[in-house]
């Protein structure tokens, strides 16, 4: 994870923080329930879809590294590498 995509997620939290007291203010006073609810529920909604987008990318990523590292190892009967059978 770079630089810029930590920025985002703190952005990113720091809106829902707002959100979610916005949300708490609206119940506590006893106003605009229903708005709250749906708050709350677009917040928890929004970001579980965020996290698993992100685990599915992290997946992809270990699974071609660890296609890329089974490629780089193999070798053939006499023992050369594939790399080196591949013309560039």
């Amino acid at each position: 994870m770079n630089a810029d995509e930590i920025q985002t997620w703190i952005i990113f939290y720091l809106l829902s923080f707002v959100v979610l007291l916005l949300t708490l203010f609206f119940t506590t006073q006893g106003i605009l329930l229903g708005i709250g609810l749906i708050l709350i529920i677009l917040v928890i909604g929004v970001n579980f879809y965020l996290i698993m987008t992100e685990l599915k990318k992290n997946g992809e990523k270990k699974e071609l590294m660890k296609r890329l590292s089974k490629r780089q190892d193999a070798v053939t009967d006499d023992g050369k590498p594939i790399d080196d059978l591949i013309p560039q």
